[in-house]
Parts: C-alpha cells; sequence; structure tokens
C-alpha cells in the first residue's frame, strides 16, 4: 500500500456505517474499529476544514434496482432506526447523502456537493468494502476524482472479497493507505 498524497480540496466520504448494516459481524476489521477509525478521519477531516460526507443507504424492499439478479434479495422487516447513521461518525456541518444503490453517486447529489465544494479527490471509508465502498471508488474514479481507500477503517461480511478489492480493484483506481498515514499526511500538508 502507498499513499503519496493529498489533494488540497480532499474530501472524506464515509459510506453506510447505519445500524442496519453495522449489525453483521464484519472481517478482517470488526465494527467498532471501522466506526472509530472512521471517526477519527472524520474528526482529522473537520479539523483542517474539509469536508464530510456521511452516506447512508436508505432504500423500501420495491426501491430495488429492477435487474434481475441470481442471488435472493435481503429483505424482511427492518428496524425503525435501519438507516440511521451511528453517533460516532456524526459532526456539525456534514453533508448527508442519502442513496438507493449500492454506490454512493449514481441517483444522488454526491457529485453536485463535492464539485460545488472544489473536491478534486476522496477518501473512502465503510462498510461493505466490496458493495457500498468499491461501488463509490468505481464511479469516483469514473468521474474523475483521485481515490484513496482507508483499509483499516472498510471491513465487509467476507474476508476473501475485502482483500480482493483491497488489493485488486482499489490501487487500479487510486490509491490506498491506513487512517493513521491519513491522518499523517493531512497534517503534513495542511
Amino acid at each position: 500500500m502507498t499513499l503519496t498524497s493529498l489533494d488540497p480540496k480532499t474530501a472524506l466520504v464515509v459510506i453506510d456505517l447505519q445500524h442496519g448494516i453495522l449489525g453483521r459481524p464484519t472481517q478482517p476489521n470488526a465494527v467498532p474499529d471501522v466506526v472509530a477509525r472512521s471517526a477519527a478521519l472524520a474528526e482529522a477531516f473537520r479539523g483542517h476544514g474539509l469536508p464530510v460526507v456521511l452516506v447512508r443507504v436508505s432504500a423500501r424492499p420495491e426501491e430495488a434496482p429492477p435487474g434481475r439478479i441470481a442471488a435472493a434479495p435481503r429483505g424482511g422487516t427492518r428496524p425503525d432506526n435501519w438507516d440511521v447513521l451511528v453517533d460516532e461518525i456524526r459532526g456539525e456541518g456534514d453533508i448527508v447523502v442519502t442513496k438507493k444503490n449500492w454506490g454512493a453517486f449514481y441517483g444522488t447529489d454526491l457529485d453536485l456537493h463535492l464539485r460545488r465544494r472544489g473536491v478534486t479527490q476522496v477518501v473512502l471509508t465503510g462498510v461493505a468494502t466490496c458493495f457500498g465502498v468499491e461501488s463509490t471508488a468505481r464511479a469516483a474514479h469514473e468521474h474523475g476524482y483521485h481515490v484513496t481507500v482507508a483499509a483499516d477503517a472498510t471491513a465487509d461480511h467476507d474476508a476473501d472479497a475485502h482483500r480482493h478489492a483491497v488489493e485488486r480493484i482499489f490501487p487500479r483506481l487510486g490509491e490506498v493507505g491506513t487512517t493513521e498515514e491519513i491522518i499523517e499526511l493531512l497534517a503534513k500538508t495542511r
């Protein structure tokens, strides 16, 4: 993993750290660690006056994309707080984006929020690595943003899927680093 730089206008984008997503065990990083590292990054970004975007998924089963899928759709009754972001990552002035799909760009105003603020790079954290985080990383790259993934602030329900994304996909879309490396680089470049 090599982290070379952070643009002057970099935003942190935190994916799906909400009650309904975090109820299942994750690998290789446990949910409390992902939340704590994402919160540390959010605090560092806020401290440097950089945008923090909190992304949540809030789609009813009937709002799922219409394409056929081979896997059984996850559904059932969701608790009232299913789409509520965890308190540990919230901060004053954060941007909240609600999505209906895996990725945070399609069908949302994320790109508009970032472009209005002159953002040229995004740092991604969240759950699940191979769904929301990877989909958002791919779209960010396609939208022309520099992409950095905080590998220790992401996790998946499948360790092999996480490893595949971190080792094979993310390096083709941008850079991969740790929470500590990103916070240190923020301090050095601000």
